[in-house]
């Protein structure tokens, strides 16, 4: 990642004014939220901030969230009959969980862009390492996730559980080899005790990813480490 930074020309601060317009251009709405929410909140608590511009415009390039007022350049798709309100259609209970780095994967975007639950929807975040990349803890937060879905499962109270585990997507990007092995035993020890209580109710499991990115830690004509996302094949 690169580090936050300003560029001062002579030395001089550049600083937004009163009159000035933003037209922020991040596509994903996970990453984009918390500075939006710094511009536009009145009662923002995020961080302290010495004065709020008074700007003309806030242009977003989508619907960040349904309670950011930004004007959006590009409205969203609606989503209509996602698995998660088919699930909800038929009267079943559903569980959503994942630490704070793939939180919004498994609610907003699993649901088409919907903010709100489900009938029968419940979520559970546990909080991702408060750390400064996920090298220096490659198992993140897996472990606790493991117990709180392995004690759903035994509770037999849900028809569909989804969990994401982050640590092959954000140990990955820290190009750090050893921690990566560290990350895929670590996710391969807690996939052994969900199917394990799995097989213990009888119930299914399908194991599924978007997109690769630790299978290949380093770029085979530069030798240097790989940190971007990849279109391998993966599970």
């Amino acid at each position: 990642f690169v580090a936050a930074s300003a560029i001062r020309p002579d030395g001089r601060c550049i600083r937004m004014t009163d009159g000035d317009a933003v037209v922020y251009m991040n596509f994903r709405a996970d990453r984009a939220r918390q500075l939006s929410r710094a511009f536009l909140e009145s009662a923002f608590h995020g961080f302290q901030r010495a004065r709020l511009p008074r700007l003309l415009h806030f242009v977003s390039l989508t619907a960040y969230a349904a309670d950011i007022p930004s004007e959006i350049a590009f409205t969203a798709e609606i989503v209509n009959n996602s698995l998660g309100e088919y699930v909800a259609s038929l009267g079943m209970q559903q569980l959503r969980l994942a630490e704070t780095e793939k939180y919004a994967h498994v609610t907003f975007f699993f649901s088409g862009g919907r903010e709100l639950e489900f009938s029968g929807e419940d979520r559970l975040l546990i909080p991702s390492p408060d750390i400064a990349t996920y090298d220096l803890q490659p198992e993140m937060s897996a472990p606790a996730i493991t117990d709180a879905l392995i004690d759903a499962i035994s509770s037999r109270r849900y028809s569909l559980i989804l969990c994401n585990y982050a640590n092959g997507d954000m140990v990955g990007h820290s190009g750090n080899f050893d921690a990566a092995v560290k990350a895929v035993e670590c996710v391969d020890t807690c996939l052994g005790r969900v199917i394990g209580a799995l097989e213990s109710v009888d119930g299914q499991c399908l194991i599924t990813a978007d997109h690769g990115n630790v299978e290949q830690m380093s770029d085979p004509d530069s030798a240097q480490s790989h940190t971007a996302h990849t279109a391998l094949n993966v599970p």
